[in-house]
């Protein structure tokens, strides 16, 4: 053999282990977020707020893919069921990630053993929002009008939610709990959907995250009672919080969302650390966060680890809210 061929054989075996590196690299086609509701809503808002960033900086499209139906169940476990690697991401809310295994006495997946958690991408309240004609129809204008409303109407006021067991949904049940009102309950397949009736006067009110429906407060297609957090919101600063403005009832009332990525188990943990690295570095640029602060997100960003105890610690306290509002879902 000679040695030119030697050195053309000794060369390529060398440059073999790179360019299998380079071949393997993450990622080297899309990345889809799966949205396990629908299109319009606040986990919609907040997956395509992040998409464009993280196309930017891993130089493939992430592609938002709207899989909405129960409770947000249905495209958290096909998220589950998703090869681990890298390629499939999901938009988890505090539904599908803390309520849900307290709520539905038969899950499709293990909220904590099915999934890599990534990031906290953003906190938000709920707000309570009555379609303008009805309100003025039964007299509302605060919270304890609700309640003597409620009270006097029982099961002929409704509130739509954004499916079985999310917040939204669970914001109403504890309401109806500590007032001992009864409202009829409305899911739909998401937010959206559910505001678009609740506008159009199909349904009487509802306990929204705050980012989707603070432009049709904005508006005046949506009128606005108070927010569901233990603070007021920097969105709408003159909006009292539910335990401010409810009276005895409701001094403790608390009851917020919030939104996070999270992996299919077993996804590599460089794959999770550079998209929650990337990710937190897009909430922290001002274009980013100063946009969801307006929309009354709050960012996150926090570490994978970090995250892992945030859902423990919100899975305990969900689970004690859903006992003590009896809600079930068959």
């Amino acid at each position: 053999m000679s040695l030119d061929r030697r050195h053309f054989i000794a060369a390529s075996a060398a440059a073999l282990p790179l360019f299998a590196r380079a071949q393997g690299a993450w990622p080297a086609k899309p990345v889809r977020i799966v949205v396990p509701f629908a299109a319009g809503g606040t986990t919609d808002i907040l997956a395509r707020a992040i998409a464009p960033e993280l196309q930017r900086a891993f130089g493939q499209p992430f592609v938002v893919d709207n899989k909405p139906g129960a409770g947000g169940n249905s495209g958290a476990a096909e998220v589950a069921k998703a090869p681990a690697d890298g390629y499939t991401l999901l938009m988890g809310t505090v539904g599908t990630h803390a309520i849900n295994a307290s709520l539905y006495p038969k899950m499709p997946f293990d909220h904590v053993k099915d999934f890599a958690p990534v990031t906290l991408v953003a906190g938000v309240p709920n707000v309570l929002v009555l379609n303008p004609a009805m309100a003025q129809k039964y007299g509302i204008q605060t919270v304890p009008d609700l309640v003597k409303a409620a009270r006097a109407n029982p099961g002929r006021l409704n509130m739509a939610s954004s499916g079985n067991g999310t917040s939204i949904h669970l914001s109403g049940e504890l309401f109806k709990t500590l007032t001992g009102t009864f409202m009829l309950h409305l899911p739909y397949r998401g937010s959206g959907p559910a505001l678009i009736d609740l506008i159009a006067g199909n349904v009487d009110l509802m306990f929204d995250n705050l980012p989707s429906a603070l432009p049709h407060i904005k508006s005046g297609r949506l009128k606005a009672l108070a927010v569901t957090s233990a603070q007021r919101s920097a969105a709408l600063p003159d909006l009292p919080t539910i335990a401010q403005a409810g009276g005895p009832p409701l001094a403790g009332y608390e009851a917020s969302s919030w939104f996070g990525l999270l992996a299919p188990a077993g996804t590599p943990a460089d794959i999770v650390a550079r998209v929650q690295q990337e990710t937190a570095k897009a909430l922290a640029t001002p274009a980013i966060s100063e946009r969801l602060l307006a929309q009354g997100a709050i960012p996150s960003g926090m570490t994978p680890a970090d995250f892992v105890r945030f859902i423990e610690a919100e899975t305990r306290k969900w689970a004690a809210v859903v006992k003590a509002s009896g809600a079930k879902i068959d």
